[in-house]
């Protein structure tokens, strides 16, 4: 089952959003959202196959300031920048966690999709929370994994990855590719670490596709200056899971755990030697997830 290739919707924002989809339209729609600084070739073509062959609609993209999205280089966003909003709450903000779930519904609207199952990693898993809370009507079902509800004290990054992430990725392909290859096996699932030939593949293709050191930047703003979700969460009423890796360094499994107490009713899936990325070896507990979330979803 081959993806539609890569198309683009222009949203009324001016946001040019691009995107690919796998599977029958006539099936029921999951949305992928990546997580802070991942384009959509971050869910790569064989989840999105087999999530497709469960039956699903597919639809993978780009957020805004990754791949072939829209950059928005004209608001520019220091180091500084970001340790002050860390540290004192302020700093200038391109544009927020919201202002990015819009951009989701923008593309359910192109598709003139009224309602789709949403499935967010880290970032966005954010961007899912928040269609479910402010955009409740366009939710059928919500996979959260990796992620937090925006609360300062839970979901905490594992203080020795700070340098590694405030590194400079330089300015060559290659430089990049290095960098990333740190990144990913940093964080990685020590029960499934990452192949580095795959790795190397993955970096060259985010590079290729567009990758914006300035966008990572907007993007960490957007994530750090969020407000805190969790009263705001017990308001979801559509089914809820929340995945875990017991072993994320970059968002503590607190974080999971918090989202979970927060929603009625969610399920808790936390997945032992898995840290935070999507390894190959667990996409088929990943896709039972969705899969089993989807099918508790009341269609009208």
């Amino acid at each position: 089952m081959t993806g539609s290739g890569e198309q683009f919707a222009s949203l009324p924002s001016g946001i040019d959003i691009c995107y690919e989809t796998f599977g029958s339209p006539d099936d029921a729609p999951v949305l992928l959202i990546m997580g802070l600084g991942g384009p959509m070739n971050w869910w790569s073509t064989e989840f999105c196959e087999q999530l497709a062959a469960r039956d699903f609609f597919v639809i993978r993209y780009d957020n805004r300031d990754t791949g072939r999205s829209t950059k928005l280089r004209q608001h520019r966003v220091s180091k500084r920048d970001i340790l002050r909003t860390a540290v004192l709450g302020r700093g200038p903000l391109p544009y927020t966690i919201g202002d990015m779930a819009i951009d989701a519904t923008g593309l359910l609207d192109h598709f003139d999709i009224k309602r789709a199952h949403v499935v967010g990693v880290s970032m966005g898993g954010m961007i899912g929370q928040t269609l479910a809370i402010d955009h409740r009507e366009r939710v059928l079902s919500l996979t959260s994994i990796m992620s937090t509800t925006g609360r300062r004290t839970v979901g905490r990054t594992n203080p020795k990855l700070f340098p590694l992430l405030l590194a400079s990725a330089g300015s060559t392909r290659e430089s990049y590719a290095k960098r990333a290859i740190r990144s990913a096996e940093a964080i990685a699932s020590p029960g499934y670490p990452p192949d580095r030939a795959a790795s190397l593949a993955r970096a060259h293709e985010t590079y290729d596709r567009g990758w914006s050191a300035s966008g990572v930047a907007r993007h960490m703003m957007a994530v750090i200056a969020q407000t805190d979700r969790t009263k705001r969460l017990a308001e979801i009423d559509v089914p809820v899971t929340v995945v875990h890796g017991l072993n994320d360094l970059l968002v503590h499994r607190s974080g999971g755990r918090a989202t979970a107490r927060a929603i009625n009713g969610a399920e808790h899936l936390e997945i032992e030697g898995m840290g935070h990325d999507i390894p190959p070896q667990l996409y088929e507990t990943l896709i039972d997830a969705i899969a089993k979330t989807a099918a508790r979803a009341k269609v009208d």
